[in-house]
């Protein structure tokens, strides 16, 4: 039985993988084994982070919520409170967005409670 040699697809596999790794520190950019390794956990840590994003953007409008509604003499869980009790359905990002940008929008919508 004749011999197979793999180097054109073996050299191929460890160039793809090392094409990921641009940017990485240290060895684990250049090395196939500590590349692989970092590999591993960069993406692991990817997909954790992506969900993580939402969390941190939440937290962010809840802040920006309560700090304006503390200007118009309520607190945020107050104001959520109301804003459920009066059927007003605007969603966080878009208070905050109020908040920041058009204070006095935020309190018409604050007054009509």
């Amino acid at each position: 039985m004749p011999r197979v040699k793999r180097g054109v697809q073996a050299n191929a596999r460890r160039k793809r993988l090392l094409k990921h790794t641009k940017g990485f520190m240290w060895t684990r950019k250049s090395k196939y084994r500590q590349a692989k390794e970092g590999l591993l956990h960069a993406w692991s840590f990817q997909f954790a982070d992506r969900k993580k994003k939402k969390r941190n953007f939440r937290r962010l409008w809840q802040i920006k919520i309560n700090a304006a509604a503390r200007d118009n003499g309520l607190t945020y869980s107050k104001l959520i409170n109301q804003l459920k009790k009066a059927d007003i359905e605007l969603d966080r990002k878009i208070l905050s967005d109020l908040a920041a940008n058009n204070p006095e929008i935020f309190k018409k919508i604050v007054s009509e409670l």
